[in-house]
């Protein structure tokens, strides 16, 4: 076999493409998104089917096996990384042509499906089966898998629905496959013509979600035409690499109508799914209370049924015909998204446990006939029982197919020995229903090892000799369906060591809707991955290199890797995963953790100490009263462009007369536009009265309110006591730490934090804190970094922001009408971790219409401003953001209630300066400018200045 050097030196001279052997492309390529593990010597990206050819003829000459790799969403095994693994998605992802006429569209083999969706849509098309990770999966996976969704009812398979395939064999031989013999490899026919009988009596099961094994085998029969293309559907990349299909296209429904069905369990809608096929549906998903919870929508019942009608007629019709419970027929495509999200989202939200713990793929979509599936569902459900085991069963109940994550201990011996116990037993109990191993996603490792109790082994036999015509030296993806490893070998989990930092990052099962784009995408999480498109830079990406870190194969320099350093460098610690991943992986949580261990020991880069450091140096500037000085040098920075944050993205203004000491002097928060920052002080007045008996709040001075914003505080003020509650501020200075966090300097936040329990004492009533960013951080870091004082729970619990401090304590309140259009950004930790719906009920009250751009602002505290990220700050703001404030219609507010947004806004929009949501409505409570067109304030002309600014304080 020819080394891994050599081979790579062989591939770059021969291909266009990428050729990467370096630790943290193998490291990337070692998992999909299932429990198995397999370590790739080197990742190609090739630039067209010429580079497919060559590196399959390079390949199969030097012995190395070759893996073909979509979006890397498979969950048994089939996508994991041995020999050379050829990345597909990240230049074979054309759309080649579309005939609406003839409804057919060319497609080459990385294209994600949603963007073929898209295409297809202006003509009233699409493309039928569409799994739950249509926004990130590829038409090659989905071929290699023979994939279905939740549409097959209707519209079938992914075989069902392809017409011709472009495919190149291990060693580089090309075929073109449709209907018939021709373009079939040598040897095919004569395989075929030799065991008619076994083809037409041994391929057990046949109903539509036969998936396992080559299923779609006797597709070549020839009273069933030869299809030759069909045949090769679900081969999961065993006998050779597909570069172009043909692919059919259905009609849309116009108007689809959501009938939900209510019944009393799980069992009972499995039941009566079959019943409703007769109705013609195009879909029928099931799921039971303990998937669902609370999710609002639903009608009354412990298990439901969905069920996709062509318009609300038929809806109707079914929900009479329908002997459920209870039900609704939903119209709206918002509300039919909105559960259609909970389905979507069930192959993530099913990975946790209630009590916390983790469930695992390995059994996620085996199927019986129809109408057997209540009964598989109570044996299945007394099955798990009987091993000790959890489990939520939901998925496509319109054709017997079950999705599941259980909670199976694959780390210890015991744990994997029970897992195999458990697998055989399942296996059995599906061959006693009728069905197939897998009905969707492909056995990969996970369950080719059993097919012999499915099919015989006569029929197994027959899909080996199938893949040797296809692949004669065993290249394509050995070790997958024919020849297979055992079920319990290359478990990911074995590699790990015992660490809770270790289980938070094997909680990442690679579902991998961090990599979706486009309207389908997740709102916020992963903006540097949105910008890129590289692996590395996504939450799925970042996690498996700290696996791989961890388990010390490929990244062998443990918590100073190169390799991981580089890829969270991009990481904006937005928190957005934290929400928008289905299984809450928290990115920014492991790089402080990362940073922290990283350089412990170690001189930190000087954005650590300076940016990280910030609250520390604005508690100096103002107890010497250098603000003035401090500005006029960050001005001459900017002038003289000094590389660095000063001279790059200027230093912060900041305030000559800080929020507390102006308040503790006795001054009243004035109701005018706020002074410039170098103004002499308001003139003194007296404080105002608290009402009588009024709800007291603590009103959180964080560090930029404090020292660069202080206006926000001061209409903070104005508006609370509007609201007739009793404000007061904390005795002592007080700081989150978010910024030590964010920079890996945990030991130092852990100090900072203690010291803020301390000055605040017994917390009595609600902690306001206008800084989203601070908010999130007190809700969240503060009681991680100090688990085992009661006083941070207490603390986290009392916190809430401006919206919720005004909705819970001020209910009757009435806000000034405003009555004007909004634009502007909401904060990314508000989006993750507290919520916006009490925001959002505020601006209504005060009739400020609009919606406020999701997505991440770029600055993202300290990120923004350390060398190197500014390109990357800048696209993220151009993703969602600046286009929103481009389209605003004249005289639109602009908010932003994180201080990070407001500078970024500054700098990168042509717009006024945005403002945080007290100050819109302090200034429409005297009857300022917020009651008419905003005309913005030059820049830095607040007297905090919008000019920069760092998270945390």
């Amino acid at each position: 076999m020819t080394s891994p050097g050599e081979l790579e030196r062989t591939l770059r001279e021969n291909l266009r493409g990428e050729v990467d052997f370096g630790a943290a492309a193998r490291a990337l390529a070692t998992m999909d998104a299932s429990n198995y593990r397999r370590v790739p010597v080197g990742v190609v990206a090739p630039r067209d089917a010429e580079d497919v050819a060559a590196a399959l003829r390079i390949c199969a000459e030097a012995g190395v096996p070759v893996v073909p790799r979509g979006g890397g969403t498979s969950i048994a095994g089939q996508a994991t990384g041995i020999g050379v693994v050829l990345d597909l998605t990240r230049h074979m992802d054309a759309l080649v042509s579309l005939d609406p006429a003839a409804r057919t569209a060319v497609v080459q083999p990385g294209l994600v499906l949603d963007r073929l969706r898209e295409a297809a849509r202006p003509y009233g098309l699409t493309f039928g089966p569409d799994p739950s990770t249509h926004s990130r999966c590829t038409l090659g996976g989905m071929i290699g898998n023979n994939a279905c969704g939740a549409h097959s009812v209707a519209w079938g398979t992914t075989a069902d629905n392809v017409a011709e395939l472009a495919v190149t064999a291990y060693g580089g031989a090309r075929h073109r496959l449709g209907t018939g013999w021709k373009g079939a490899p040598e040897g095919l026919r004569e395989l075929v013509t030799g065991n008619l009988a076994v083809l037409r009596t041994g391929m057990a099961g046949d109903f539509s979600r036969r998936i396992s094994g080559y299923g779609a085998l006797d597709a070549l029969l020839p009273e069933r035409g030869v299809q030759a293309a069909r045949a090769f559907c679900g081969s999961e990349g065993t006998l050779g690499v597909v570069t172009e299909a043909v692919v059919r296209l259905v009609e849309a429904p116009r108007a689809p109508a959501l009938a939900v069905l209510g019944y009393a369990d799980e069992s009972a809608a499995a039941d009566a799914a079959a019943g409703l096929l007769e109705y013609g549906p195009l879909t029928v998903e099931g799921m039971a209370a303990d998937l669902v919870g609370a999710a609002s929508g639903l009608p009354r019942g412990g298990g439901w049924l969905f069920v996709e009608m062509r318009d609300e007629g038929a809806a109707r019709a079914l929900v009479r015909a329908a002997d459920a419970v209870d039900s609704v027929v939903v119209t709206d495509p918002a509300g039919q998204r909105a559960l259609w999200r909970i389905r979507e989202d069930a192959a993530g939200t099913a990975t946790r446990m209630p009590d916390g713990g983790m469930a695992w793929p390995g059994w996620e979509d085996c199927a019986v006939p129809p109408a057997r599936l209540g009964a598989y569902l109570r044996e299945f459900r007394a099955l798990l029982a009987r091993h000790g085991l959890r489990g939520t069963p939901y998925g496509h109940f319109g054709e017997g197919c079950v999705h599941v994550r259980i909670d199976f201990d694959l780390a210890s011996r015991a744990g994997i020995a029970g897992f195999r116990a458990f697998s055989t037993e399942l296996a059995d109990l599906v061959v006693s229903h009728g069905g197939s191993l897998s009905g969707e996603h492909g056995d990969g490792q996970a369950r080719a090892e059993l097919l012999p109790r499915m099919y015989g082994e006569e029929v197994v036999r027959l899909f080996g000799a199938y893949k040797d015509v296809w692949d004669p030296a065993g290249g394509m993806n050995p070790g997958i369906l024919v020849r297979p490893a055992r079920l319990d070998e290359n478990l990911r989990f074995a590699v790990l060591p015992a660490t809770s930092f270790a289980g938070e990052v094997a909680r990442c099962v690679g579902v991998a809707k961090c990599r979706s784009t486009g309207p389908a995408g997740p709102q916020v999480m992963c903006p540097s991955y949105r910008v890129t498109g590289e692996e590395r830079h996504s939450t799925r990406g970042r996690a498996r290199l700290l696996h791989e870190m961890l388990a010390g194969e490929v990244l062998t320099d443990g918590w100073r890797s190169r390799e991981v350093a580089e890829a969270l460098d991009l990481c904006l610690a937005c928190k957005g995963c934290r929400s928008d991943c289905p299984v809450g992986v928290d990115m920014a949580s492991y790089k402080a953790e990362f940073l922290d261990r990283h350089w412990r020991g170690r001189i930190r880069p000087l954005s650590h100490y300076l940016l990280g450091g910030l609250p520390a140096w604005l508690r100096l500037i103002a107890a010497v009263r250098a603000a003035g000085a401090v500005n006029a040098v960050g001005r001459v920075l900017r002038a003289l462009r000094v590389p660095g944050p000063a001279g790059e993205r200027g230093l912060p203004r900041v305030a000559r007369v800080p929020f507390t000491r102006r308040w503790r002097a006795g001054q009243r928060p004035p109701a005018d536009p706020a002074p410039a920052a170098d103004a002499a002080p308001a003139p003194l007045a007296a404080p105002a009265p608290a009402p009588t008996a009024a709800r007291r709040v603590v009103l959180w001075p964080d560090t930029f309110t404090e020292h660069l914003a202080p206006e926000a505080g001061r209409a903070a003020v104005t508006v609370l006591r509007a609201a007739g509650l009793d404000v007061s501020l904390p005795a002592k200075g007080v700081c989150c730490g978010l910024t030590y966090v964010s920079t890996g300097r945990l030991d130092r936040a852990r100090a900072v934090l203690r010291r803020t329990l301390d000055a605040m004492g017994d917390v009595r009533g609600p902690v306001t804190v206008l800084e989203p960013s601070c908010a999130a951080a007190l809700r969240t870091d503060l009681p991680a970094l100090l688990p085992d004082d009661p006083r941070a729970r207490r603390l986290a619990d009392a916190v809430r922001t401006f919206a919720e401090t005004l909705e819970e304590c001020a209910p009757h309140w009435r806000p000034p009408r405003l009555d004007r259009p909004a634009v502007g950004q909401t904060h990314c930790h508000q989006h993750a971790v507290l919520g916006d719906a009490a925001d959002r009920r505020l601006r209504e009250r005060a009739g400020l219409t609009g919606e406020l751009s999701g997505g991440c602002c770029g600055l993202a505290g300290n990120f923004g401003f350390e060398p190197g990220h500014r390109e990357v700050s800048v696209a993220c703001a151009e993703e969602q953001l600046l286009p929103a404030l481009r389209a605003a219609p004249p005289g639109a507010a602009v908010l932003a209630d994180g201080f990070s947004c407001r500078t970024q806004i500054a700098r990168l929009s042509d717009g006024g300066r945005a403002r945080h949501l007290a100050e819109l409505l302090a200034e429409g409570l005297a009857g300022g400018p917020s009651a008419g067109p905003d005309h913005g304030l030059p820049e830095g002309g607040s007297e905090g200045g919008s000019e920069g600014g760092s998270e945390g304080g």
